[in-house]
């Protein structure tokens, strides 16, 4: 078996271990024996949780709900060995009290700023309307961390090849000249394209050997 075969098997392999540990409402919920996190962001309606369970190869360990929105707290899904997804509430969805959004949009702003072993964030954005003000300011503001960004260019099925690759091609233009650090790809869990990709990021983000401190350092 080649070396890029080993490296997918392995991928997938972690990730079919993956199981729901808990939900976290306040940067003390985290759990303290997590050495390396991956998050997943993006907006209520993009498919996230559908993002996930593709990747997972698990069908409704992340709930998918037809109402946007339902993501309400910071949901953690193990991986063995200290390693853990992060699926973040969803951001940008207006129908929902502004006491409640004021409580996620603190939850998710601290997360993203100060977990330790955050080792990238993943970023899902709909294929057919990507880098939203919204998805651009987030990109601006994690900059300052100075970890990994992957987007997902999510429900690519939903356009043409020629149209997937045009907003490909526009998304990877604005990332060279206003977002570093980022890298972008075509995904769609209906069709199953580019999920071998997507899981070969995280793989790499979740198993380098970064020497990171404890989560037991953070709030």
């Amino acid at each position: 078996m080649s070396s890029p075969e080993k490296k997918s098997d392995a991928a997938r392999n972690l990730f079919r271990k993956a199981v729901f540990l808990k939900s976290a409402d306040a940067p003390r919920d985290l759990p303290v024996e997590s050495i390396a996190e991956v998050a997943f962001a993006g907006r209520s309606n993009a498919g996230k949780s559908s993002a996930l369970n593709s990747i997972f190869e698990r069908r409704g360990l992340a709930i998918v709900s037809k109402t946007p929105g339902r993501t309400r707290h910071i949901n953690y899904f193990g991986l063995g060995d200290g390693r853990f997804m992060v699926d973040l509430p969803g951001y940008g969805y207006a129908q929902v009290p502004g006491t409640m959004r004021d409580h996620w949009q603190g939850l998710l702003s601290t997360y993203l700023i100060s977990r330790s072993v955050l080792r990238g964030l993943v970023i899902v954005m709909d294929a057919r309307h990507p880098l939203t003000p919204l998805d651009a300011r987030l990109l601006e503001w994690f900059s300052v961390r100075e970890r990994p960004t992957h987007l997902l260019l999510t429900k690519s099925d939903k356009l043409t090849r020629q149209q997937a690759l045009n907003q490909l091609r526009i998304v990877e233009a604005r990332l060279r000249t206003e977002f570093h650090n980022c890298s972008v790809q075509l995904f769609s869990g209906v069709t199953g394209a580019g999920v071998d990709e997507a899981r070969s990021v995280v793989h790499g983000w979740l198993m380098q050997d970064l020497h990171v401190q404890s989560g037991m350092s953070d709030n």
